[in-house]
């Protein structure tokens, strides 16, 4: 456990006794001065419940759970459970694998580019592919595309609920976002290579890892 300097049982107490002074706050008379107080504090309170939720998990693992059954538990894939929660190893350097997001405006930029391309402003969009994107993303290729997801789930009528989920795969920074069609929903993927342009943009079923 040397990536956990605290035990599980030492970052649930803490938790829990962080948990119980936010309780009692809230419960005590307020003054406009206190409550960006309770929004830090609930921000470090989110933190550190992350902090156990991922503990747990890995000792799940330790203890010879599979990804098929914690992605279970969760409501998720075996594969996006993974995604969330693994330490792979690269097979380049033998070293754990970086899953940082160093894309700041990865959300954003995501939401933009995608924007762009539904609408038709394929030279805006163009601006942010890379070369291989640029060479194979046609305009004969986007109209294919959108087509086959019309003829799936008809006309797209907005962005869906929910904000965009961005990790780390590999060497990319990935970003999904919500989409909401006449009869269904989908996602969009856009994936941001290390020099952050476009590696990769699709139109998914939203339970695609």
């Amino acid at each position: 456990m040397a990536d956990h300097p605290m035990s599980l049982a030492a970052l649930s107490a803490l938790l829990a006794d962080k948990a119980s002074a936010l309780a009692e706050q809230v419960g005590s008379p307020l003054t406009p001065s206190v409550h960006l107080d309770l929004v830090r504090r609930s921000r470090a309170l989110d933190d550190l419940a992350e902090q156990v939720f991922k503990l747990c998990v890995q000792q799940s693992r330790d203890a010879g759970h599979t990804w098929q059954e914690i992605g279970d538990l969760l409501g998720v894939t075996r594969q996006a459970a993974f995604q969330r929660f693994g330490r792979p190893i690269d097979p380049r350097t033998g070293e754990p694998m970086d899953k940082t997001v160093h894309m700041a405006d990865a959300a954003e930029r995501a939401l933009t580019i995608v924007t762009a391309v539904l609408e038709g402003r394929m030279d805006e969009a163009r601006r942010s592919f890379n070369a291989e994107v640029l060479a194979a993303f046609t305009d004969e290729v986007r109209g294919d595309g959108l087509a086959t997801v019309t003829g799936l789930v008809g006309a797209f009528e907005g962005f869906g609920e929910g904000e965009p989920f961005v990790r780390r795969i590999g060497d990319h920074t990935v970003v999904d976002i919500p989409l909401r069609y006449e009869a269904g929903d989908m996602k969009a993927r856009v994936a941001f290579d290390t020099d952050e342009k476009v590696a990769g943009l699709f139109i998914l079923a939203p339970e695609t890892p």
